[in-house]
């Protein structure tokens, strides 16, 4: 099992040392981010978390899912690796010449 995390509806309030914070209570923590917008610098809401073991991260998960953080229940479970491009924009284009 993986021991990377994924935190949702986290208070746009939350940063990166927040949320280590909050989950350096189940064990070590390698990395805490939480995901900004670029080009309004504010938090999207969600983040990530990478603890030192896979049982932390089980314990981090039973721990804190749907804990109330700034008034918000936040979603916690193990992160999914992101889906492959469906292959819409792939930069095809129609081999017809123009006039």
């Amino acid at each position: 099992m993986s021991s990377k995390i994924y935190v949702g509806n986290l208070p746009y309030t939350i940063d990166d040392a927040n949320l280590r914070e909050n989950f350096s209570a189940f064990g070590g923590v390698k990395s805490a981010k939480v995901m900004m917008d670029r080009e309004s610098g504010r938090s999207k809401g969600f983040g990530f978390v990478e603890m030192s073991s896979s049982d932390e991260a089980q314990a981090a998960i039973q721990g804190l899912n749907g804990m109330s953080v700034g008034g918000r229940a936040i979603v916690v479970n193990i992160s999914k690796p992101k889906e492959p491009s469906t292959g819409y924009g792939s930069g095809y284009r129609d081999s017809r010449s123009s006039y």
